[in-house]
């Protein structure tokens, strides 16, 4: 049986990856590390015999330039490259920024385990008027509304990375392309939760290594099969 390969990645390690903060839809670097897991993380698809004809990817640099460097290592930068918020990280309110440890002081571990990992549970909302909002990033000046988050629980996230994937990936697998797609830690968890039916109490338990290729094999009428880390 022949298998179709699609290559899902979280971005390298970022700056505030390395520092412990809650990110989300901040827009922040890689950190030195970062750069050297997505250059390997080329090297490594290079070794595999890994060519590709259309990538994915989000609105923010941490995986764009994660993308980037995969591509350099490739000789791929010229392929066609779509950017869509859809896949941006999920948006984790007034957490945003803080450091993880130290918002032990004001909330419990397990609340906090229950915000980064759960399905459902929604960490604080932003306030409108706060300067992390991104209805004040011009990445999403075309954007209504309501489609920008204020906060978002894994669930959120689920429901714009789901319809993306369905209606924008999908139809370029079947067209026969190489696929890439470099996103983000929960966008990616939201992803395999779909493909693997994951059931909402053991999402939990999934985590996104940073900088390193999974591969996810479907059959020829794009059933999932098997996902795994390239080694």
């Amino acid at each position: 049986m022949n298998k179709i390969k699609v290559i899902f990645m979280r971005h390298g390690e970022s700056e505030w990856n390395q520092s412990n903060q809650f990110t989300g839809w901040q827009d922040v670097s890689l950190s030195e590390k970062g750069k050297q897991e997505a250059s390997s993380a080329g090297r490594l698809l290079k070794k595999h015999g890994f060519s590709f004809n259309y990538a994915y990817t989000s609105m923010l640099s941490r995986a764009i330039y994660t993308l980037w460097h995969v591509l350099e290592v490739l000789d791929e930068l010229w392929i066609p490259i779509k950017k869509s918020w859809k896949l941006n990280e999920r948006h984790y309110g007034a957490l945003e920024g803080l450091n993880k440890k130290k918002i032990q002081d004001t909330y419990s571990k397990e609340q906090i385990q229950l915000w980064r990992r759960s399905f459902i549970h929604t960490p604080p909302a932003l306030n409108i008027t706060d300067k992390r909002y991104p209805g004040y990033d011009r990445k999403y000046i075309s954007l209504c509304e309501n489609e920008i988050p204020k906060s978002e629980s894994l669930e959120n996230t689920y429901h714009r990375v789901i319809p993306y994937w369905k209606n924008i990936i999908i139809p370029m697998i079947k067209n026969k392309k190489n696929i890439i797609v470099v996103a983000h830690g929960n966008s990616l968890r939201a992803l395999i939760k779909y493909l693997n039916n994951i059931d909402n109490d053991n999402i939990i338990n999934l985590n996104i290594s940073t900088g390193i290729p999974i591969v996810y094999e479907f059959s020829e009428n794009l059933c999932p099969l098997n996902y795994y880390y390239l080694k």
